[in-house]
């Protein structure tokens, strides 16, 4: 058990971020608007354009987005389909939501930069974009199905600098154009900002949160946690089988790349889906922070159990 006690000690510093987040927000007023600004319309378009173009792409790499996409919103109809009408309000959406999806760039991507050499790190950094458009595509259908259209959701992807800056990378990349290495030291300090501001925020996210007796839905609770923390582990490990023993399309480090994008807890942005919605926010709210607790431990284990990486 000395490999999980490593695992848990190389990630532990995340999750202090997340205290530091608290206390700025806390006592010195910190606020998180401010900070998520910078991280969607700086950080997060600059680690993402660097990443693109960084990545050698070959039909392996890129089929890890496609196939992502369209297990994440295969996932979220299914979700959506069995417990949609479960409660009387849109709680249903939202666990349809955040079945197809986890907390992939603020904490993955950190644990991408702990665990990875640079290369493949950048290749999950690239495997994320999946993320980015189920939340923006099938995830904001499901969650908001019936209160917006098709045209105003692909109004919310546009608005997106992520993409732009994705969509930039790739082009350049397929011409051959590659940061130059003077440059390249600069850009990756990029990623240890998103990483550490993207779970300050997670801890901003805390004020106000009330543990009161109404926002513990057991059932939405325990239906999230098994298709987060049993579900899709197991699930991309029965594919990471499929594609070894047959098809043999990935090699290893991708495989370390799926795994590793499943074992992220859920996603914030389900909070902000849930306001949107009046769906109790505060209860998803508190569901999304208990299963980053949880994940203090299910990460260093699911981490030994697959050899540590």
């Amino acid at each position: 058990m000395s490999l999980f006690f490593i695992i848990l000690l190389k990630i532990f510093p995340l999750y202090l971020n997340v205290i530091l987040g608290y206390v700025a927000a806390k006592s010195l007023q910190v606020q998180r608007e401010s900070i998520a600004t910078l991280l969607i319309y700086i950080l997060g378009p600059i680690v993402v354009f660097s990443a693109t173009l960084s990545v050698k792409i070959n039909f392996a790499i890129a089929m890890i987005p496609i196939f992502l996409y369209i297990f994440c919103s295969l996932i979220a109809f299914l979700a959506l389909f069995i417990w949609g009408k479960s409660w009387n309000n849109p709680t249903g959406n939202i666990l349809a939501f955040s079945a197809g999806t986890g907390n992939t760039g603020y904490f993955g991507i950190p644990l991408a930069v702990i665990f990875f050499p640079p290369a493949l790190a950048d290749i999950y950094i690239f495997a994320v974009l999946a993320s980015l458009l189920y939340e923006s595509t099938t995830g904001f259908y499901v969650t908001a199905k019936g209160n917006f259209t098709v045209k105003e959701s692909l109004v919310k992807i546009s608005k997106l600098p992520i993409l732009y800056a994705f969509v930039l990378g790739l082009c350049l990349n397929i011409i051959g154009l590659e940061i130059p290495e003077t440059l390249s030291a600069y850009t990756s300090q990029f990623k240890g900002a998103y990483g550490i501001l993207g779970m300050m925020m997670l801890g901003m996210g805390l004020i106000g949160l009330k543990g009161n007796e109404d926002n513990w839905d057991k059932k939405f609770i325990t239906i999230t946690f098994i298709i987060k923390f049993i579900f899709w582990p197991l699930a991309m490990l029965f594919f990471i089988y499929i594609d070894k023993t047959f098809l043999q399309i990935l090699n290893n480090d991708l495989y370390k790349v799926l795994f590793l994008f499943s074992i992220v807890p859920l996603a914030g942005n389900s909070v902000t889906l849930a306001v949107l919605l009046n769906a109790k926010p505060e209860k998803t709210a508190l569901t999304v922070f208990l299963s980053t607790l949880v994940s203090v431990l299910s990460i260093p284990f699911f981490v030994y159990l697959y050899g540590g990486f």
